[in-house]
């Protein structure tokens, strides 16, 4: 209990930086009824400088509303005012890619207005442990790996479907079939060195599986929409899955050598990509830089 108590006052402490009433959120529309919700970028965010909170998709249509994740919950009055300028349908599903709460925090809201909660039972678990969790943000309905979960609404077929540990323990990929879309969600970003939560279950080896599998779904013209950043194709995918792995192989040569964990940090294994990457040397709260985030990341899933 003190562990979960330690976690919420770190979680506190982080919302304090981010300027919620400074949040303003733009409308993307990819087809006529699919549009996607996205924080402008700035410093409201200081995690999300390239866009504040993670990005929402949208489904309309005489069916109602399918919506993928729900930003922050302070910014709920925000998000539901740009849903009412697409459509006054009612939502009816919310769908989370990951627990997070620049995607989850606002469930509860979204839930009192009527919409049925599905997710990873992966994530419902996580999301439950934190203290003072509010029960209208966990899931109602879950499911585990296996075959996607299907909608055929509103003239489109969408898949939910599930990842192995990746980004989290509990991801989820979500695909517009007609529309050739994908929300990938988080465990791809191209603002910083890739996050992997394994305090959530992630892992390194999920996230480079979920990549692969990535490729091998998508079309040569399918959107890929990352939960953060701009939108990619999939030709971005195989060079961001080499630096992964390039990376990884200067902190195992750099563990072989016995080095510790803050030598391999100084050796800089990022350094050829630093440069390249836009956010890489930003400041990622509590462990340095983006950079050092990864690398402290690869050097414990290695070392283990």
């Amino acid at each position: 209990m003190k562990l979960l108590a330690l976690i919420s006052l770190a979680i506190t402490a982080y919302a304090q930086t981010i300027n919620y009433a400074k949040i303003e959120i733009l409308t993307e529309q990819y087809t006529p009824n699919l549009y996607m919700l996205a924080g402008a970028p700035g410093d409201a965010d200081p995690n999300h400088p390239d866009g504040a909170g993670g990005r929402v998709g949208l489904l309309s249509g005489p069916d109602g509303i399918l919506m993928v994740d729900s930003q922050y919950e302070q910014v709920t009055a925000k998000v539901l005012s740009a849903i009412r300028k697409i459509s006054l349908q009612p939502i009816r599903y919310l769908a989370n890619t990951h627990l997070h709460t620049d995607h989850t925090g606002g469930n509860g809201n979204i839930v009192k207005q009527g919409a049925l909660l599905i997710a990873r039972e992966e994530l419902r678990n996580d999301m439950a442990r934190a203290v003072n969790m509010d029960p209208a943000r966990l899931p109602q309905i879950t499911y585990g790996m296996g075959d996607p979960i299907k909608f055929r609404m509103n003239g489109e077929v969408v898949d939910l479907i599930p990842i192995r540990a990746a980004h989290t323990g509990g991801d989820t990929i979500v695909r517009f079939e007609n529309a050739d879309v994908i929300m990938i969600g988080d465990f791809y970003r191209n603002y910083g060195y890739p996050y992997i939560d394994t305090n959530n279950g992630g892992s390194l080896k999920g996230a480079l599986e979920a990549l692969d599998y990535l490729v091998k779904i998508s079309g040569p013209n399918t959107k890929l929409i990352p939960g953060h950043g701009t939108i990619i194709k999939r030709e971005d995918i195989v060079p961001y899955r080499n630096m992964i792995l390039d990376v990884q192989s200067k902190v195992q040569d750099l563990i072989q050598q016995g080095k510790t964990q803050e030598e391999v940090l100084a050796a800089k294994p990022t350094a050829a990509y630093d440069a390249k990457i836009p956010g890489a040397l930003g400041v990622a709260p509590g462990v340095g830089t983006s950079a050092d985030r990864f690398v402290r990341m690869l050097y414990t899933e290695l070392k283990k």
